[in-house]
Protein backbone atom coordinates (compact mmCIF):
# COMPACT_ATOMS: atom_id res chain seq x y z
CA UNK A 1 0.00 0.00 0.00
CA UNK A 2 1.26 3.56 -0.79
CA UNK A 3 0.13 6.67 1.09
CA UNK A 4 0.81 10.31 0.30
CA UNK A 5 2.99 12.01 2.88
CA UNK A 6 0.37 14.71 3.43
CA UNK A 7 -2.01 12.07 4.89
CA UNK A 8 0.32 11.40 7.80
CA UNK A 9 0.24 13.33 11.03
CA UNK A 10 2.60 16.24 11.50
CA UNK A 11 4.79 14.27 13.88
CA UNK A 12 5.01 11.36 11.42
CA UNK A 13 5.91 13.79 8.60
CA UNK A 14 8.69 15.33 10.69
CA UNK A 15 10.17 11.93 11.59
CA UNK A 16 9.98 10.81 7.98
CA UNK A 17 11.67 13.99 6.70
CA UNK A 18 14.39 13.55 9.31
CA UNK A 19 15.21 10.11 7.92
CA UNK A 20 14.71 10.75 4.22
CA UNK A 21 15.93 13.86 2.37
CA UNK A 22 13.00 14.92 0.27
CA UNK A 23 13.71 17.37 -2.55
CA UNK A 24 11.39 20.39 -2.56
CA UNK A 25 8.63 20.11 -5.05
CA UNK A 26 9.01 22.60 -7.86
CA UNK A 27 5.74 24.35 -8.55
CA UNK A 28 4.15 22.66 -11.50
CA UNK A 29 7.53 21.05 -12.11
CA UNK A 30 9.01 24.25 -13.58
CA UNK A 31 11.44 26.80 -12.07
CA UNK A 32 10.49 29.24 -14.82
CA UNK A 33 6.89 29.06 -13.72
CA UNK A 34 7.94 29.85 -10.15
CA UNK A 35 9.88 32.95 -11.33
CA UNK A 36 6.87 34.09 -13.37
CA UNK A 37 4.56 33.78 -10.33
CA UNK A 38 6.91 35.84 -8.19
CA UNK A 39 7.19 38.47 -10.93
CA UNK A 40 3.39 38.72 -11.05
CA UNK A 41 3.30 38.96 -7.26
CA UNK A 42 5.80 41.85 -7.25
CA UNK A 43 3.54 43.73 -9.67
CA UNK A 44 0.58 43.40 -7.30
CA UNK A 45 -0.57 46.31 -5.20
CA UNK A 46 0.27 46.59 -1.52
CA UNK A 47 -3.35 45.78 -0.68
CA UNK A 48 -3.25 42.45 -2.55
CA UNK A 49 0.12 41.59 -1.02
CA UNK A 50 -1.23 42.28 2.47
CA UNK A 51 -4.23 40.00 1.77
CA UNK A 52 -1.89 37.20 0.63
CA UNK A 53 0.21 37.58 3.77
CA UNK A 54 -2.94 37.37 5.92
CA UNK A 55 -4.05 34.16 4.19
CA UNK A 56 -0.62 32.62 4.70
CA UNK A 57 -0.73 33.53 8.39
CA UNK A 58 -4.12 31.76 8.77
CA UNK A 59 -2.79 28.65 7.06
CA UNK A 60 0.25 28.66 9.33
CA UNK A 61 -2.05 28.93 12.33
CA UNK A 62 -4.16 25.97 11.11
CA UNK A 63 -0.97 23.95 10.66
CA UNK A 64 0.09 24.82 14.20
CA UNK A 65 -3.30 23.61 15.49
CA UNK A 66 -2.78 20.33 13.61
CA UNK A 67 0.66 19.84 15.13
CA UNK A 68 -0.91 20.36 18.54
CA UNK A 69 -3.15 17.34 17.94
CA UNK A 70 -6.30 18.82 16.42
CA UNK A 71 -7.78 17.47 13.26
CA UNK A 72 -7.59 19.47 10.06
CA UNK A 73 -11.30 20.24 9.94
CA UNK A 74 -11.48 21.18 13.61
CA UNK A 75 -8.41 23.36 13.30
CA UNK A 76 -9.81 25.12 10.24
CA UNK A 77 -13.12 25.81 12.01
CA UNK A 78 -11.37 27.23 15.09
CA UNK A 79 -9.18 29.57 13.02
CA UNK A 80 -12.15 30.60 10.82
CA UNK A 81 -14.32 31.57 13.82
CA UNK A 82 -11.40 33.41 15.43
CA UNK A 83 -10.71 35.60 12.41
CA UNK A 84 -14.24 35.81 10.99
CA UNK A 85 -13.64 34.00 7.71
CA UNK A 86 -15.39 31.10 6.05
CA UNK A 87 -13.88 27.64 6.81
CA UNK A 88 -14.38 26.72 3.18
CA UNK A 89 -12.16 29.63 2.15
CA UNK A 90 -9.39 28.17 4.27
CA UNK A 91 -9.87 24.86 2.47
CA UNK A 92 -9.63 26.63 -0.90
CA UNK A 93 -6.41 28.32 0.14
CA UNK A 94 -4.94 25.01 1.26
CA UNK A 95 -5.80 23.59 -2.16
CA UNK A 96 -3.88 26.44 -3.86
CA UNK A 97 -0.66 25.59 -2.00
CA UNK A 98 -1.05 21.82 -1.82
CA UNK A 99 2.30 20.11 -2.37
CA UNK A 100 4.18 23.44 -2.52
CA UNK A 101 6.91 24.43 -0.03
CA UNK A 102 6.09 27.34 2.25
CA UNK A 103 8.46 29.67 0.40
CA UNK A 104 6.17 29.39 -2.63
CA UNK A 105 2.86 30.09 -0.87
CA UNK A 106 2.70 33.91 -1.13
CA UNK A 107 2.47 34.29 -4.95
CA UNK A 108 -0.22 31.55 -5.07
CA UNK A 109 -2.31 33.02 -2.27
CA UNK A 110 -2.37 36.49 -3.91
CA UNK A 111 -5.43 37.40 -5.93
CA UNK A 112 -4.79 36.60 -9.55
CA UNK A 113 -6.32 39.40 -11.59
CA UNK A 114 -6.86 38.61 -15.22
CA UNK A 115 -7.66 41.02 -17.97
CA UNK A 116 -11.31 41.87 -18.48
CA UNK A 117 -12.83 41.03 -21.83
CA UNK A 118 -12.44 42.64 -25.17
CA UNK A 119 -10.61 45.96 -25.48
CA UNK A 120 -12.85 48.94 -26.20
CA UNK A 121 -12.36 50.15 -29.73
CA UNK A 122 -11.72 53.83 -30.46
CA UNK A 123 -12.29 55.41 -33.85
CA UNK A 124 -8.88 55.78 -35.50
CA UNK A 125 -9.51 59.38 -36.59
CA UNK A 126 -10.71 60.37 -33.13
CA UNK A 127 -7.73 58.65 -31.57
CA UNK A 128 -5.22 60.45 -33.83
CA UNK A 129 -6.96 63.78 -33.16
CA UNK A 130 -6.77 63.20 -29.40
CA UNK A 131 -3.16 62.01 -29.47
CA UNK A 132 -2.01 65.05 -31.43
CA UNK A 133 -3.92 67.46 -29.19
CA UNK A 134 -2.67 65.85 -25.98
CA UNK A 135 0.96 65.50 -27.15
CA UNK A 136 1.91 69.20 -27.03
CA UNK A 137 4.53 71.13 -25.08
CA UNK A 138 1.79 73.39 -23.70
CA UNK A 139 0.85 70.31 -21.66
CA UNK A 140 -2.95 70.42 -21.97
CA UNK A 141 -5.13 68.57 -19.47
CA UNK A 142 -6.44 65.15 -20.41
CA UNK A 143 -10.06 66.18 -19.91
CA UNK A 144 -9.64 69.26 -22.12
CA UNK A 145 -8.07 67.25 -24.95
CA UNK A 146 -10.84 64.64 -24.65
CA UNK A 147 -13.55 67.31 -24.77
CA UNK A 148 -12.03 68.90 -27.87
CA UNK A 149 -11.86 65.49 -29.52
CA UNK A 150 -15.55 64.88 -28.83
CA UNK A 151 -16.77 68.38 -29.73
CA UNK A 152 -14.58 69.18 -32.72
CA UNK A 153 -14.11 65.77 -34.32
CA UNK A 154 -16.47 63.06 -33.10
CA UNK A 155 -19.76 64.94 -32.66
CA UNK A 156 -19.82 66.58 -36.13
CA UNK A 157 -19.23 63.14 -37.70
CA UNK A 158 -21.64 61.26 -35.47
CA UNK A 159 -18.90 59.06 -33.98
CA UNK A 160 -19.33 57.55 -30.53
CA UNK A 161 -16.20 57.53 -28.35
CA UNK A 162 -15.55 55.81 -24.98
CA UNK A 163 -14.70 57.63 -21.75
CA UNK A 164 -11.61 59.79 -21.33
CA UNK A 165 -10.13 57.20 -18.91
CA UNK A 166 -10.11 54.73 -21.79
CA UNK A 167 -8.20 57.27 -23.86
CA UNK A 168 -5.71 57.77 -21.03
CA UNK A 169 -5.13 54.02 -20.58
CA UNK A 170 -4.52 53.54 -24.29
CA UNK A 171 -2.22 56.58 -24.44
CA UNK A 172 -0.10 55.26 -21.57
CA UNK A 173 0.00 51.84 -23.17
CA UNK A 174 0.94 52.90 -26.70
CA UNK A 175 3.16 55.95 -26.08
CA UNK A 176 6.37 55.24 -24.09
CA UNK A 177 7.04 57.39 -21.06
CA UNK A 178 10.16 58.95 -22.63
CA UNK A 179 8.13 59.92 -25.68
CA UNK A 180 5.44 61.45 -23.47
CA UNK A 181 8.07 63.54 -21.68
CA UNK A 182 9.57 64.71 -24.97
CA UNK A 183 6.18 65.62 -26.46
CA UNK A 184 4.59 67.23 -23.42
CA UNK A 185 7.55 68.68 -21.48
CA UNK A 186 10.33 69.32 -24.01
CA UNK A 187 13.98 68.51 -24.57
CA UNK A 188 15.18 69.84 -21.23
CA UNK A 189 12.85 67.48 -19.36
CA UNK A 190 14.19 64.60 -21.46
CA UNK A 191 17.76 65.59 -20.52
CA UNK A 192 16.85 65.57 -16.84
CA UNK A 193 15.75 61.95 -17.08
CA UNK A 194 19.44 61.10 -17.41
CA UNK A 195 21.28 61.05 -14.05
CA UNK A 196 23.61 64.04 -13.62
CA UNK A 197 27.33 63.61 -14.07
CA UNK A 198 29.29 63.28 -10.84
CA UNK A 199 32.60 65.09 -11.04
CA UNK A 200 35.41 65.02 -8.50
CA UNK A 201 37.81 67.84 -7.61
CA UNK A 202 40.24 65.78 -5.54
CA UNK A 203 42.67 65.68 -8.47
CA UNK A 204 42.86 69.51 -8.59
CA UNK A 205 44.61 72.07 -6.42
CA UNK A 206 43.93 75.68 -5.51
CA UNK A 207 44.06 78.15 -8.46
CA UNK A 208 44.26 75.33 -10.99
CA UNK A 209 40.73 76.02 -12.21
CA UNK A 210 38.56 79.05 -11.48
CA UNK A 211 35.06 79.71 -12.73
CA UNK A 212 33.44 83.07 -13.30
CA UNK A 213 29.85 84.19 -13.69
CA UNK A 214 27.58 87.19 -13.27
CA UNK A 215 24.58 87.58 -10.98
CA UNK A 216 21.87 90.23 -10.79
CA UNK A 217 21.06 91.00 -7.17
CA UNK A 218 17.42 91.13 -6.10
CA UNK A 219 18.03 94.49 -4.43
CA UNK A 220 17.36 98.11 -5.38
CA UNK A 221 20.40 100.38 -5.00
CA UNK A 222 20.99 104.07 -5.56
CA UNK A 223 23.98 104.79 -7.80
CA UNK A 224 26.32 107.76 -7.49
CA UNK A 225 24.34 109.71 -10.10
CA UNK A 226 21.08 109.23 -8.18
CA UNK A 227 19.58 106.60 -10.46
CA UNK A 228 17.87 103.52 -9.01
CA UNK A 229 18.53 100.03 -10.34
CA UNK A 230 19.51 96.46 -9.59
CA UNK A 231 23.28 95.89 -9.42
CA UNK A 232 25.20 93.19 -11.25
CA UNK A 233 27.90 91.20 -9.48
CA UNK A 234 30.83 89.50 -11.20
CA UNK A 235 32.42 86.76 -9.13
CA UNK A 236 35.40 84.43 -9.51
CA UNK A 237 35.43 81.20 -7.50
CA UNK A 238 38.11 78.57 -6.99
CA UNK A 239 36.72 75.25 -8.23
CA UNK A 240 38.75 73.09 -5.86
CA UNK A 241 37.88 74.80 -2.57
CA UNK A 242 34.74 76.71 -3.67
CA UNK A 243 36.20 79.87 -2.10
CA UNK A 244 35.03 83.19 -3.59
CA UNK A 245 38.31 84.81 -4.63
CA UNK A 246 37.32 88.10 -6.28
CA UNK A 247 34.17 90.09 -6.97
CA UNK A 248 33.03 93.44 -8.36
CA UNK A 249 29.70 95.32 -8.42
CA UNK A 250 28.54 97.33 -11.45
CA UNK A 251 25.53 98.54 -13.38
CA UNK A 252 25.75 95.90 -16.10
CA UNK A 253 27.62 92.76 -17.08
CA UNK A 254 30.29 94.35 -19.27
CA UNK A 255 33.83 93.58 -20.31
CA UNK A 256 35.37 96.36 -18.20
CA UNK A 257 33.81 95.01 -15.00
CA UNK A 258 34.93 91.45 -15.80
CA UNK A 259 38.46 92.60 -16.60
CA UNK A 260 38.76 94.49 -13.31
CA UNK A 261 37.52 91.45 -11.40
CA UNK A 262 40.22 89.30 -12.99
CA UNK A 263 42.75 92.03 -12.24
CA UNK A 264 41.83 91.74 -8.54
CA UNK A 265 42.35 87.97 -8.81
CA UNK A 266 45.78 88.40 -10.41
CA UNK A 267 46.88 90.94 -7.82
CA UNK A 268 45.71 89.06 -4.72
CA UNK A 269 46.17 85.39 -5.59
CA UNK A 270 48.06 85.03 -8.88
CA UNK A 271 47.30 83.72 -12.35
CA UNK A 272 45.14 80.57 -12.65
CA UNK A 273 45.89 77.82 -15.11
CA UNK A 274 42.31 77.38 -16.39
CA UNK A 275 39.21 79.56 -16.36
CA UNK A 276 35.71 78.14 -16.77
CA UNK A 277 33.79 81.09 -18.18
CA UNK A 278 30.15 81.91 -18.68
CA UNK A 279 28.99 81.86 -22.31
CA UNK A 280 27.81 85.49 -22.34
CA UNK A 281 29.22 87.95 -24.85
CA UNK A 282 30.90 90.05 -22.18
CA UNK A 283 32.96 87.05 -21.04
CA UNK A 284 33.80 85.97 -24.60
CA UNK A 285 34.75 89.45 -25.80
CA UNK A 286 37.99 89.98 -27.67
CA UNK A 287 39.29 92.16 -24.85
CA UNK A 288 39.21 89.11 -22.56
CA UNK A 289 39.82 86.12 -24.83
CA UNK A 290 40.92 87.58 -28.16
CA UNK A 291 43.21 85.23 -30.01
CA UNK A 292 41.97 82.11 -28.23
CA UNK A 293 41.22 79.35 -30.72
CA UNK A 294 38.45 77.87 -28.57
CA UNK A 295 36.37 81.04 -28.23
CA UNK A 296 33.74 80.13 -30.86
CA UNK A 297 32.23 83.62 -30.70
CA UNK A 298 32.59 86.08 -33.55
CA UNK A 299 35.04 86.01 -36.42
CA UNK A 300 38.63 85.33 -35.42
CA UNK A 301 40.87 87.69 -37.40
CA UNK A 302 44.58 87.15 -37.82
CA UNK A 303 45.44 90.66 -36.58
CA UNK A 304 42.90 90.88 -33.76
CA UNK A 305 43.91 92.21 -30.35
CA UNK A 306 45.18 89.55 -27.95
CA UNK A 307 42.87 89.27 -24.94
CA UNK A 308 43.93 89.61 -21.31
CA UNK A 309 43.49 85.93 -20.43
CA UNK A 310 45.07 84.74 -23.66
CA UNK A 311 48.14 86.94 -23.22
CA UNK A 312 48.66 85.67 -19.65
CA UNK A 313 48.49 82.03 -20.70
CA UNK A 314 45.16 81.24 -19.04
CA UNK A 315 43.39 78.40 -20.85
CA UNK A 316 39.74 79.40 -21.22
CA UNK A 317 36.88 76.91 -21.17
CA UNK A 318 33.21 77.64 -21.74
CA UNK A 319 30.12 76.42 -19.90
CA UNK A 320 27.17 75.19 -21.92
CA UNK A 321 24.45 77.79 -22.55
CA UNK A 322 21.53 77.68 -20.09
CA UNK A 323 23.31 75.02 -18.03
CA UNK A 324 23.81 76.36 -14.53
CA UNK A 325 25.05 73.02 -13.26
CA UNK A 326 28.18 73.42 -15.40
CA UNK A 327 29.49 76.16 -13.10
CA UNK A 328 29.90 75.50 -9.34
CA UNK A 329 29.63 79.24 -8.69
CA UNK A 330 25.87 79.04 -9.36
CA UNK A 331 25.48 77.18 -6.06
CA UNK A 332 27.43 79.92 -4.29
CA UNK A 333 25.20 82.62 -5.79
CA UNK A 334 22.10 80.84 -4.52
CA UNK A 335 23.46 80.48 -1.00
CA UNK A 336 25.26 83.81 -0.71
CA UNK A 337 23.09 86.25 -2.64
CA UNK A 338 19.55 84.94 -2.20
CA UNK A 339 19.58 84.68 1.59
CA UNK A 340 22.60 86.32 3.17
CA UNK A 341 22.71 89.49 1.04
CA UNK A 342 19.35 90.22 -0.58
CA UNK A 343 17.39 89.45 2.62
CA UNK A 344 19.84 90.96 5.10
CA UNK A 345 18.22 92.95 7.91
CA UNK A 346 20.29 96.07 7.18
CA UNK A 347 18.73 96.53 3.73
CA UNK A 348 15.14 95.65 4.63
CA UNK A 349 12.77 97.32 2.19
CA UNK A 350 15.14 97.10 -0.78
CA UNK A 351 14.43 93.44 -1.58
CA UNK A 352 12.71 93.01 -4.97
CA UNK A 353 11.71 89.35 -4.81
CA UNK A 354 13.26 86.62 -6.92
CA UNK A 355 10.49 86.62 -9.56
CA UNK A 356 7.75 89.00 -10.71
CA UNK A 357 4.97 87.19 -8.84
CA UNK A 358 6.93 87.01 -5.57
CA UNK A 359 7.27 90.67 -4.68
CA UNK A 360 7.36 91.41 -0.93
CA UNK A 361 4.82 93.62 0.80
CA UNK A 362 7.39 96.42 1.20
CA UNK A 363 8.39 96.37 -2.49
CA UNK A 364 10.21 99.57 -3.56
CA UNK A 365 10.14 100.97 -0.06
CA UNK A 366 13.78 102.05 -0.21
CA UNK A 367 16.98 101.91 -2.23
CA UNK A 368 20.37 101.25 -0.63
CA UNK A 369 23.32 103.57 -1.46
CA UNK A 370 25.73 101.65 -3.62
CA UNK A 371 28.65 102.27 -1.23
CA UNK A 372 26.71 100.68 1.64
CA UNK A 373 25.71 97.76 -0.56
CA UNK A 374 29.33 97.11 -1.57
CA UNK A 375 30.34 97.04 2.11
CA UNK A 376 27.57 94.53 2.82
CA UNK A 377 28.67 92.28 -0.05
CA UNK A 378 32.29 92.37 1.13
CA UNK A 379 31.21 91.43 4.65
CA UNK A 380 28.98 88.57 3.57
CA UNK A 381 31.60 87.18 1.16
CA UNK A 382 34.07 87.06 4.06
CA UNK A 383 31.50 85.27 6.24
CA UNK A 384 30.72 82.88 3.38
CA UNK A 385 34.37 81.88 3.00
CA UNK A 386 35.00 81.57 6.76
CA UNK A 387 31.88 79.57 7.67
CA UNK A 388 32.77 76.20 9.21
CA UNK A 389 31.20 72.82 8.54
CA UNK A 390 31.35 72.85 4.75
CA UNK A 391 30.32 69.52 3.25
CA UNK A 392 32.06 69.85 -0.11
CA UNK A 393 34.30 67.06 -1.33
CA UNK A 394 37.51 68.95 -0.61
CA UNK A 395 36.42 70.79 2.57
CA UNK A 396 35.14 67.78 4.57
CA UNK A 397 33.95 69.94 7.46
CA UNK A 398 36.49 72.73 7.17
CA UNK A 399 35.80 76.28 6.01
CA UNK A 400 36.40 77.38 2.42
CA UNK A 401 39.25 79.62 3.59
CA UNK A 402 41.03 76.75 5.34
CA UNK A 403 40.52 74.41 2.38
CA UNK A 404 41.89 76.95 -0.07
CA UNK A 405 44.92 78.00 1.98
CA UNK A 406 45.94 74.40 2.72
CA UNK A 407 46.16 73.67 -1.01
CA UNK A 408 47.41 77.14 -1.99
CA UNK A 409 50.45 76.95 0.29
CA UNK A 410 51.41 73.57 -1.15
CA UNK A 411 50.92 74.47 -4.84
CA UNK A 412 52.97 76.28 -7.45
CA UNK A 413 51.09 79.44 -8.44
CA UNK A 414 52.13 81.88 -11.18
CA UNK A 415 52.39 85.43 -9.86
CA UNK A 416 51.52 88.49 -11.95
CA UNK A 417 54.20 91.13 -12.57
CA UNK A 418 53.46 94.84 -12.49
CA UNK A 419 53.39 94.96 -16.30
CA UNK A 420 50.92 92.09 -16.39
CA UNK A 421 48.71 93.83 -13.85
CA UNK A 422 48.80 96.98 -15.96
CA UNK A 423 47.93 94.87 -18.98
CA UNK A 424 44.96 93.37 -17.16
CA UNK A 425 43.72 96.55 -15.51
CA UNK A 426 43.62 98.66 -18.64
CA UNK A 427 41.14 98.23 -21.43
CA UNK A 428 42.50 98.07 -24.96
CA UNK A 429 41.14 99.68 -28.09
CA UNK A 430 42.50 100.10 -31.58
CA UNK A 431 42.94 103.67 -32.78
CA UNK A 432 44.61 105.52 -35.64
CA UNK A 433 47.20 108.22 -35.03
CA UNK A 434 46.65 111.61 -36.59
CA UNK A 435 48.25 112.01 -39.98
CA UNK A 436 50.11 115.22 -38.98
CA UNK A 437 51.02 115.11 -35.28
CA UNK A 438 50.29 111.45 -34.32
CA UNK A 439 47.81 112.12 -31.47
CA UNK A 440 45.09 109.54 -30.78
CA UNK A 441 41.45 110.33 -30.12
CA UNK A 442 39.58 108.37 -27.42
CA UNK A 443 36.11 109.19 -26.09
CA UNK A 444 36.48 112.80 -27.30
CA UNK A 445 39.79 113.10 -25.49
CA UNK A 446 43.13 113.52 -27.25
CA UNK A 447 46.39 111.97 -26.05
CA UNK A 448 49.83 112.87 -27.38
CA UNK A 449 53.53 112.73 -26.68
CA UNK A 450 56.41 113.80 -28.97
CA UNK A 451 57.37 110.17 -29.55
CA UNK A 452 54.05 109.66 -31.35
CA UNK A 453 55.12 111.83 -34.26
CA UNK A 454 56.85 108.77 -35.71
CA UNK A 455 53.46 106.97 -35.65
CA UNK A 456 51.60 109.44 -37.87
CA UNK A 457 48.82 107.71 -39.79
CA UNK A 458 49.49 104.29 -38.21
CA UNK A 459 47.05 102.11 -36.30
CA UNK A 460 48.03 101.39 -32.70
CA UNK A 461 46.55 99.75 -29.59
CA UNK A 462 45.64 102.19 -26.83
CA UNK A 463 45.36 100.83 -23.29
CA UNK A 464 43.50 103.03 -20.81
CA UNK A 465 41.74 102.99 -17.46
CA UNK A 466 38.00 103.22 -18.22
CA UNK A 467 37.33 104.60 -14.75
CA UNK A 468 39.87 107.44 -15.17
CA UNK A 469 39.95 108.69 -18.74
CA UNK A 470 41.86 111.83 -17.71
CA UNK A 471 44.95 109.84 -16.82
CA UNK A 472 47.65 108.85 -19.28
CA UNK A 473 47.20 106.07 -21.81
CA UNK A 474 49.71 103.50 -23.00
CA UNK A 475 50.48 103.04 -26.67
CA UNK A 476 51.29 99.59 -28.09
CA UNK A 477 51.92 98.34 -31.56
CA UNK A 478 49.27 96.08 -33.04
CA UNK A 479 51.73 93.22 -32.64
CA UNK A 480 51.93 93.85 -28.87
CA UNK A 481 55.18 95.85 -28.41
CA UNK A 482 55.04 98.72 -25.93
CA UNK A 483 55.83 102.13 -27.44
CA UNK A 484 55.20 105.01 -25.05
CA UNK A 485 52.94 106.65 -22.48
CA UNK A 486 50.77 109.50 -23.73
CA UNK A 487 49.20 112.09 -21.40
CA UNK A 488 45.87 113.72 -22.11
CA UNK A 489 45.73 117.02 -23.97
CA UNK A 490 43.65 119.22 -21.67
CA UNK A 491 41.11 121.60 -23.12
CA UNK A 492 41.51 125.34 -22.50
CA UNK A 493 39.13 128.25 -22.73
CA UNK A 494 38.74 130.07 -26.00
CA UNK A 495 40.19 133.30 -24.54
CA UNK A 496 42.53 131.67 -22.03
CA UNK A 497 45.83 133.58 -22.38
CA UNK A 498 47.75 131.19 -20.19
CA UNK A 499 46.66 128.30 -22.39
CA UNK A 500 47.91 130.17 -25.45
CA UNK A 501 51.24 130.80 -23.76
CA UNK A 502 51.61 127.14 -22.88
CA UNK A 503 50.71 126.15 -26.43
CA UNK A 504 53.37 128.51 -27.79
CA UNK A 505 55.89 127.13 -25.32
CA UNK A 506 55.04 123.59 -26.43
CA UNK A 507 55.49 124.50 -30.06
CA UNK A 508 58.83 126.15 -29.27
CA UNK A 509 59.95 123.03 -27.45
CA UNK A 510 58.99 120.96 -30.46
CA UNK A 511 61.02 123.21 -32.76
CA UNK A 512 63.96 123.11 -30.37
CA UNK A 513 63.79 119.33 -30.17
CA UNK A 514 63.57 119.06 -33.93
CA UNK A 515 66.61 121.39 -34.27
CA UNK A 516 68.60 119.15 -31.93
CA UNK A 517 67.66 116.13 -33.96
CA UNK A 518 68.71 117.89 -37.16
CA UNK A 519 72.06 118.96 -35.70
CA UNK A 520 72.68 115.44 -34.48
CA UNK A 521 72.54 114.21 -38.05
CA UNK A 522 75.79 116.16 -38.89
CA UNK A 523 74.66 116.84 -42.47
CA UNK A 524 77.00 118.27 -45.17
CA UNK A 525 76.85 121.98 -45.95
CA UNK A 526 75.77 123.32 -49.35
CA UNK A 527 79.33 124.58 -50.03
CA UNK A 528 80.81 121.14 -49.39
CA UNK A 529 78.12 119.55 -51.58
CA UNK A 530 79.06 121.98 -54.41
CA UNK A 531 82.73 121.14 -54.05
CA UNK A 532 82.00 117.45 -54.27
CA UNK A 533 79.76 117.96 -57.28
CA UNK A 534 82.40 120.11 -59.04
CA UNK A 535 85.05 117.49 -58.46
CA UNK A 536 82.86 114.94 -60.13
CA UNK A 537 82.18 117.30 -63.11
CA UNK A 538 85.94 117.90 -63.87
CA UNK A 539 87.61 114.57 -64.67
CA UNK A 540 91.42 114.40 -64.39
CA UNK A 541 92.07 112.77 -67.80
CA UNK A 542 90.36 113.66 -71.03
CA UNK A 543 88.47 110.73 -72.39
CA UNK A 544 89.04 110.36 -76.20
CA UNK A 545 85.93 110.48 -78.30
CA UNK A 546 85.29 107.39 -80.41
CA UNK A 547 85.47 107.69 -84.20
CA UNK A 548 83.24 105.88 -86.72
CA UNK A 549 84.66 103.50 -89.25
CA UNK A 550 83.36 105.63 -92.17
CA UNK A 551 81.45 108.87 -92.72
CA UNK A 552 78.36 108.83 -94.92
CA UNK A 553 77.12 111.92 -96.69
CA UNK A 554 73.41 112.53 -96.22
CA UNK A 555 71.47 114.22 -98.93
CA UNK A 556 68.74 116.39 -97.45
CA UNK A 557 65.21 115.58 -98.57
CA UNK A 558 61.82 117.17 -98.04
CA UNK A 559 61.15 120.75 -96.94
CA UNK A 560 64.73 121.27 -95.88
CA UNK A 561 65.97 121.07 -99.45
CA UNK A 562 64.67 124.46 -100.28
CA UNK A 563 66.11 125.87 -97.13
CA UNK A 564 69.53 124.38 -97.90
CA UNK A 565 69.66 125.74 -101.48
CA UNK A 566 72.30 128.45 -101.90
CA UNK A 567 71.01 131.91 -101.93
CA UNK A 568 71.80 134.00 -104.99
CA UNK A 569 74.24 136.66 -104.00
CA UNK A 570 74.28 139.99 -105.78
CA UNK A 571 77.76 140.44 -107.07
CA UNK A 572 78.75 143.94 -107.78
CA UNK A 573 79.30 144.56 -111.43
CA UNK A 574 82.66 145.89 -110.74
CA UNK A 575 83.80 142.78 -108.77
CA UNK A 576 84.41 139.36 -110.35
CA UNK A 577 83.79 136.06 -108.38
CA UNK A 578 86.87 134.67 -106.80
CA UNK A 579 87.87 131.05 -106.09
CA UNK A 580 86.86 131.32 -102.50
CA UNK A 581 83.41 132.46 -103.50
CA UNK A 582 82.88 129.44 -105.72
CA UNK A 583 84.25 127.07 -103.07
CA UNK A 584 81.96 128.47 -100.35
CA UNK A 585 78.93 128.13 -102.58
CA UNK A 586 79.77 124.49 -103.25
CA UNK A 587 80.31 123.66 -99.63
CA UNK A 588 76.88 125.12 -98.75
CA UNK A 589 75.21 122.35 -100.73
CA UNK A 590 76.80 119.61 -98.67
CA UNK A 591 76.05 118.26 -95.09
CA UNK A 592 78.36 115.98 -93.26
CA UNK A 593 76.89 113.45 -90.78
CA UNK A 594 79.19 111.44 -88.51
Amino acid sequence: MEYHVSLLTSEAQERLLAKVEVAPIAPNGSAAREAELWAQYNRQSAKNKARAEQRMALLMEVEAQEKAGSGRTAASNVVARKHGVCPRSIGDWRALVAGVPKEGWLPRLATQHKGGGKQVEIDEGAWQFFKKDYSRVSNPALKASYNRTVEEYAAPRGIAVPSFKTFKRRYDKEVPVLAQIALREGKEAVRLTNPPQRRTVLGLHAMEVVNSDGHEFDVFVEWEDGKIGRPIGIGIQDVYSRKMLAWRIGKSENTALIRLTFADLFQQWGIPENALMDNGRAFTSKAMTGGAKTRYRGKIAEDEVTGVLTSLGVHTRWAKPFRGSSKPIERAWRDLCAEHIAKHWSIEGAYTGNKPDAKPENYRQRAIPIAQFRELVAQQVAFHNARQGRRTEAAAGRSLDETFLASYNASTISKATQDQLCYALYESRESKCHKDHGAVQLFRNAYHTPEMVALRGQKVIVRFDPENLHSSVFIYRRTGEYLCEAPILSKVGFLDQQGAVEQGRAEANVRKQARKYVEAQNLLTERRMAELAKACAEPDDEVPRPKPGAARMVRPMGPTVAQLKPRQQTIPETAEPTFMDDFTAGIARLRVVE
